[in-house]
């Protein structure tokens, strides 16, 4: 029993010697300790044969259970001495427990005096302040009713004046002193249920409705509906008059300013009746002299009679526009069939001149206050190019031939813009028609010109620039579009464009494709002897240098026609109203001057492309099989580069304004020879070993001819373009290919088709077959090599499209024949 309570009890130690990490963690660093004993991970049989690590230790083993037992005696007193040392702390802890709470209640009644001393000092402090406050109530009352009453004092005495200088008319103290009641009554609106206060209220009202009839009786007085004006300057009076109407309800001010203008006015209607020969357009400047002399006549009789901030002078020139525009309206309804354009124009010029005075002496404030009239919302760009450069013309200019000079346009910000010019708008379609008749006869000239003068000649300024004509027709759209956007910026500009849409596409075709050199079907043809003798190779050109030059011009024509047609759309649509502006479209023209410019590129092609069939059709009927040495360059070759030396620098300098275009020639012409190059080598058959090194070499010279094609000829090295480079280097890579692989043998077959589809990188059959062709196999050795390419083909990965062409590496293969190299060196030599 002895043994098991032993066994348990050191159990029950070791079960609680099993600490946690965290709790291991916190003894270690409150008592840090170097020794193993206090190791978490004690293991007693490491740390025995740490202490006896040899058998001669073992002589030393009743020391070091002495030391040992030393050890636990010492642990076991300071355990013994801690725990007699905690035998009193519950009673200590519940001890200083009972003192807290001592002292907790002692704290809180403390705490409960201060808030009740404190409720007793707010309660004495308010009791204080009661007092205060109602000191300030009663000093802030006594203050608003001193206040009123002297306002009441004010008022009732201000009244009392009121009605007494209205019945002697002192017009200059009431201005002031009816300005000065009226704020003072303002502060008795909460006060209005008194019947005093209304009483004086209502007295001001009667006041100021007697001032108002009396002050318009007073101008009706001085000014008289009917009968000639009072002669003499203004009264005093009536200045004073009108800085009361200020005051007044603003209704009496309108009706002075309608009155005094509409008598002021009642002359001009006289002398400018419908049936007076004046009225009539011719003479619409006498109209515009006549309200000169009476704004003049106005400053100064009457300039200091109405206050500045009546704009008195603008309400009449306003008035004056308004009524010219109604009568000027009636008169051309009635007379409209005697409205020509010079006419027209003569009156919307002088009526345009007389906005844009207006404009420059007055600021259009009234403009806001007069219904049905509203300014401008966009005003004109004056970076407008359309408008550079426009010369401007006199006032007193009434020549024939200047009417029809575009205005100097008018200021961007011009509030009067179309105040009295816009009676003339339902008149426009006179001047629409004028134009289109103008336009087409513009049209029959220049093809008339062109005719008699004939197309541009070699050598000279006008060869490959842009036409005259057209230059010509953009600057009379500009004057007409500048004309019509000072007389209208709505449907009249519609119709304008409309016009221009039908000219633009008649000069596309009358001028530019009307007189396009016709392509010849004739092909004068080269023989293979006339190769050989490199005779009469000039005779294969179909357009001389004259039809060169003119099919240049062209095209620079109808480039500068695009960009122009563009920038009118552009232009266009700024001066169009903005609900407008998506009817302007010019992109049918554009497309149409774009046709003619590829028409053009594409007849530069075609010529330079025939005058190398020939000789591309020598080469294919050329004997490639007996051939026995490898020479120079062949006789085709020999002409196809001088054909492309005589044309291609003719081209370049006809096309030197247009680059790019030049550019699109080459890659077209580019793209048109290699496909037929390689279809006329595909001809050649059969072709001997040294034929085939001869084909490669001269393949090689046209490359090197090709890629300095864009400089060839010019004394200024130009690099070419990076894409007509690809386009070329691509394309006689190929046509090198196909010669490489003719050159090589045929045995073994299997390495015969691999290099095949290394160099080619084509899986067509028929291209195949065709390269068998040219070596001259037989018909048996053809469809067993078509059965073994058919086989060695490589399988396409998934999902891509099964095409005939497959995309492999190009490198040189190792089966390359030495004389493969040999003509490599002697290309390389001939470079």
């Amino acid at each position: 029993m002895m043994e098991e309570e032993e066994f348990e009890f050191a159990e029950d130690l070791e079960a609680i010697l099993h600490l946690t990490p965290e709790v291991q963690l916190a003894i270690e660093q409150v008592f840090p300790s170097q020794d193993p004993l206090d190791r978490a991970d004690f293991n007693a049989v490491e740390y025995i044969n740490t202490l006896f690590p040899t058998e001669q230790s073992l002589a030393k083993i009743d020391d070091v259970v002495n030391k040992i037992r030393l050890k636990i005696r010492r642990l076991d007193d300071n355990i013994r001495t801690v725990v007699r040392g905690q035998t009193n702390v519950g009673q200590d802890g519940r001890q200083a427990l009972e003192e807290a709470q001592i002292a907790i209640q002692q704290l809180f009644g403390k705490i409960k005096d201060i808030k009740d001393k404190a409720e007793k000092s707010e309660q004495m402090v308010k009791e204080i302040t009661r007092d205060i406050k109602q000191l300030d109530h009663a000093k802030r009352h006594l203050t608003t009713s001193i206040t009123t009453l002297n306002h009441l004092h004010m008022l009732a005495g201000g009244v009392d004046s009121l009605e007494a200088m209205t019945r002697k008319r002192q017009y200059g103290e009431v201005a002031n002193l009816l300005q000065g009641v009226v704020n003072v009554l303002e502060h008795f609106h909460k006060y209005m249920g008194i019947p005093q206060i209304r009483q004086l209220s209502e007295r001001v009202k009667a006041a100021q409705s007697e001032l108002g009839t009396q002050i318009l009786a007073d101008f009706e007085e001085a000014f008289p509906s009917q009968g000639s004006k009072r002669p003499g300057g203004p009264s005093n009076v009536l200045r004073d008059a009108c800085l009361v109407a200020n005051v007044l309800d603003p209704r009496i001010k309108q009706e002075i300013i309608k009155k005094f203008i509409r008598q002021h006015l009642s002359e001009y209607l006289v002398l400018f009746q419908e049936n007076q020969d004046v009225a009539w357009l011719d003479k619409i400047d006498r109209r515009y002299a006549w309200i000169k002399r009476q704004l003049l006549d106005y400053e100064e009789k009457y300039g200091r009679m109405f206050p500045e901030e009546w704009c008195m002078t603008e309400r009449i020139a306003v008035e004056f526009c308004h009524i010219t525009r109604a009568e000027l309206a009636k008169v051309m309804r009635t007379r409209a069939k005697e409205i020509e354009v010079k006419l027209l124009l003569f009156a919307i010029q002088r009526t345009t001149n007389f906005e844009g005075l207006l404009a420059k002496r007055f600021t259009g404030c009234t403009l806001t206050d007069i219904p049905g009239w509203k300014r401008p919302d966009s005003p004109l760009d004056p970076t407008n190019p359309f408008l550079e450069d426009e010369p401007g013309e006199e006032a007193g200019t009434e020549k024939d031939e200047d009417l029809t000079k575009p205005k100097k346009p008018k200021a961007p910000d011009n509030p009067f813009h179309g105040i009295v010019s816009k009676c003339f708008e339902p008149h426009l379609y006179v001047y629409i028609e004028s134009q289109d008749k103008n336009l087409g006869e513009l049209i029959d000239r220049f093809v008339a010109d062109f005719r008699a003068q004939g197309p541009p000649k070699a050598g000279t300024e006008e060869g490959g620039a842009v036409l005259p004509s057209c230059a010509d027709l953009f600057v009379y759209y500009k004057k007409c579009m500048v004309q019509c956007s000072q007389l209208s910026t709505g449907e009249p500009m519609i119709a304008l464009t409309t016009i221009f849409q039908k000219f633009l596409r008649e000069y596309a075709w009358k001028i530019l494709s009307g007189n396009l050199p016709k392509s010849s079907t004739n092909s004068g043809g080269l023989t293979i002897s006339s190769l050989l003798k490199e005779k009469e190779v000039s005779e294969a050109a179909k357009f001389t240098v004259d039809e060169l030059c003119l099919i240049c011009s062209i095209l620079s024509t109808a480039e500068y026609c695009l960009a122009t047609t563009q920038q009118l759309e552009e232009k266009l649509k700024e001066k169009v109203d903005k609900v407008l502006v998506e009817r302007i479209n010019l992109t049918g023209e554009m497309d149409t001057f774009s046709t003619v410019i590829s028409n053009s590129i594409q007849l530069l092609v075609q010529d330079l492309d025939a005058a190398c069939d020939p000789a591309l059709t020598a080469m294919s009927k050329m004997p490639w099989q007996s051939v026995e040495h490898v020479g120079d360059q062949s006789p085709y070759v020999t002409s196809i580069i001088m054909h492309i030396k005589q044309n291609v620098p003719i081209i370049r300098d006809n096309l030197a304004s247009t680059r790019k275009y030049f550019t699109q020639f080459c890659i077209k012409f580019t793209n048109s020879f290699i496909p037929k190059f390689i279809n006329h080598l595909f001809r050649c058959k059969p072709i001997s070993m040294v034929g085939a090194e001869q084909l490669l070499l001269d393949t090689h010279s046209l490359k090197t001819v090709l890629l300095d094609l864009p400089s060839i000829g010019s004394q200024v090295l130009r690099k070419a373009p990076a894409s007509y480079t690809k386009i070329v280097v691509k394309g006689m890579t190929r046509a090198e290919m196909i010669l490489k692989v003719v050159m090589a043998p045929h045995e073994p077959p299997v390495v015969f088709v691999d290099n095949y589809i290394k160099l080619l990188a084509d899986g067509n059959p028929e291209t195949f077959q065709k390269i068998l062709e040219l070596k001259g196999l037989k018909r048996s050795e053809q469809s067993s090599m078509l059965e073994l390419f058919r086989q060695r083909l490589p399988t396409p990965p998934s999902g891509a499209d099964g095409g005939p062409s497959l995309s492999f590496s190009t490198p040189t293969p190792e089966q390359e024949s030495s004389r493969i190299r040999k003509l490599e060196k002697l290309i390389k030599k001939r470079l």
